[in-house]
């Protein structure tokens, strides 16, 4: 396949876009759509078939990991989460260790569907629980409450699951910081193993960057929201999680592999509309539309698997594409570097790209570092607390 100009990586991550939901969140720009449930079966198969598309590339490649997100994969019924993993394990090269995420809602649970997700091959459930305060839940949208995320955790790990995920998120609406450090509490209180954290980002046309503008609900202090940060870097730190990324804590060897491949800017597939491919030295994303894109690929040929048809009309699932040029990809890898706590591997960066960080970016790191935003070392370069707080600023200097 060397006539197809990208390289077929050794290991890559691979994602599975599910956009159904009951409703949607106040605060959600996801690609996820309510009241489409006659949609699922059909769009079980065409997920299948842009699976297999892609397996014909990279059924040598080892999948280190499997992120099944959206929308809310658990609001759908479990057997088709099942019929669609048996696809994958039968097309994809997974590794023994491969970590294999679902997302799920809280009151979505049961005993019957997690023992159906554990028997499929998912060993990580990944719950959305965003705050532990019920009136906060409410100015949100979601449709559980504290008592119903608590008992979910508490049914995953009586299913068999040790690997969980709790989504949490800070800096809302009325949330003061003696509320988001009771939050922090009650999480520690549940001691899982992984914890991703968020600032709330208002998006333009959600329901609840409009309820702002006009006043309805206050927008949060920035002061306040770098305040609960700074207790949340001081009260994991003191309980063992290792932060290992800007917005995620892990007991250590539960960190995030597929989150990982993603801020080491490695290859990932992801399957579904709207999501999101890099297989260097492409980019490119497929149509958003569930109902477009469930149509196209079940009209796909599968025999006509032509990596170069990305730019032509026989894939008519691939909506953007882009080819990502050496400069474009230094730069990048620099700014998700940057936000693992281990920084960026001066070393493997020499490797990748055949010249030294340091001198490719030298007034920028110089005029970082004079600004006390990143520090370092012989080995790494990596952010310092107050570069952490102040990332976005950071990564701006490498664009």
């Amino acid at each position: 396949m060397s006539n197809n100009n990208f390289a077929i990586a050794n290991e890559a991550s691979l994602y599975i876009h599910i956009p159904f939901c009951q409703t949607k969140c106040f605060y959600c720009d996801f690609n996820t759509y309510a009241k489409l449930e006659s949609l699922i079966p059909s769009y079980i198969n065409a997920l299948e078939s842009e699976a297999i598309f892609w397996s014909n590339y990279f059924n040598k490649t080892e999948i280190k990991s499997i992120f099944i997100g959206g929308g809310t994969p658990s609001y759908i019924p479990s057997k088709y989460i099942e019929k669609l993993m048996e696809t994958i394990f039968y097309k994809f090269k997974l590794t023994k260790d491969s970590e294999i995420t679902l997302e799920s809602n809280p009151n979505d649970l049961t005993k019957s569907n997690l023992k159906t997700y554990y028997k499929s091959g998912i060993n990580r459930i990944s719950l959305g629980v965003q705050t532990f305060d019920n009136s906060l839940l409410k100015v949100l949208g979601r449709r559980h409450s504290s008592q119903n995320a608590i008992e979910a955790y508490y049914l995953i790990k009586e299913s068999g699951f040790k690997n969980i995920n709790l989504d949490l998120m800070y800096g809302l609406p009325n949330q003061s910081t003696d509320k988001w450090v009771d939050t922090l509490y009650q999480l520690l209180s549940l001691k899982p193993l992984h914890v991703s954290m968020y600032a709330l980002t208002l998006e333009e046309g959600t329901p609840m960057n409009e309820w702002i503008k006009e006043g309805k609900l206050p927008k949060q202090n920035d002061d306040i929201v770098a305040d609960m940060y700074s207790k949340t870097e001081e009260i994991m730190s003191k309980n063992n999680y290792l932060h290992y990324e800007i917005s995620n804590w892990a007991i250590s060897g539960f960190e995030s592999k597929h989150n990982i491949n993603y801020w080491k800017n490695k290859t990932y597939i992801g399957i579904g509309p709207g999501a999101h491919s890099y297989i260097p030295p492409y980019r490119f994303s497929n149509i958003k539309s569930p109902r477009e894109y469930t149509k196209h690929l079940n009209n796909l040929n599968l025999d006509e698997f032509n990596f170069r048809l990305i730019n032509n009309e026989k894939l008519k699932f691939i909506d953007t594409s882009e080819i990502i040029n050496t400069e474009l990809e230094m730069s990048e890898t620099i700014m998700l570097g940057l936000r693992l706590n281990s920084g960026i591997d001066i070393e493997q960066f020499k490797i990748r790209f055949d010249i030294n960080p340091l001198d490719k970016y030298s007034n920028n790191f110089d005029e970082l570092n004079n600004h006390n935003l990143i520090e370092i070392t012989e080995d790494n370069i990596k952010l310092t607390p107050k570069g952490r707080l102040l990332s976005n600023e950071v990564f701006l200097k490498f664009f």
